[in-house]
């Protein structure tokens, strides 16, 4: 059985994100999306949070779950069995930063980098980004599944009632 890893933080999980599974999904018998859990980053929404968008978000990709981790996602790979790591690359730049950490992954451990192209109409889109534009009130509803939406215009909220 060929299994694959999906690394992120996933805050908050966009289509971008989702198209990368559900491609990895065909590719491998299984998909582990695995949600980077870093105490030490300040995030929008908590692992739990995370975790369960994405599970809600995967929910009808039968061969793809949803695990949370912590450390190196080449230790994670090596716990669930994975041959792999899929990641999205959006542009060269992505490819600069990410072929180091693939030739990284393979030494340590032997686990190979898949890179997929994002599909075409979600170059431009990240987590950070979305949440800056929402932040401002632009409408991000194009890029994040509606109850995404959701969570994230509550979040901004009661981060604003606060501040």
């Amino acid at each position: 059985m060929s299994r694959a890893v999906c690394p992120g933080s996933f805050d908050p999980v966009t289509h971008g994100h989702l198209d990368i599974v559900a491609r990895a999904a065909r590719l491998f018998d299984e998909v582990v999306v695995a949600v980077g859990v870093n105490p030490s980053k300040s995030r929008l929404f908590g692992p739990d949070e995370r975790v369960s968008m994405l599970e809600r978000a995967i929910a009808d990709i039968p061969n793809a779950r949803v695990e949370g981790f912590t450390g190196l996602v080449t230790d994670f790979c090596r716990e669930q069995g994975a041959e792999a790591i899929v990641k999205g690359l959006r542009s060269s730049g992505d490819f600069d930063y990410e072929l180091p950490m693939a030739h990284m992954n393979v030494a340590l451990t032997g686990v190979e980098t898949v890179f997929l192209p994002t599909a075409t109409g979600q170059s431009f889109v990240s987590s950070s980004l979305v949440k800056e534009v929402a932040a401002f009130g632009g409408d991000v509803a194009a890029f994040v599944p509606g109850f995404v939406l959701e969570a994230l215009t509550t979040r901004l909220a009661e981060r604003a009632a606060g501040a």
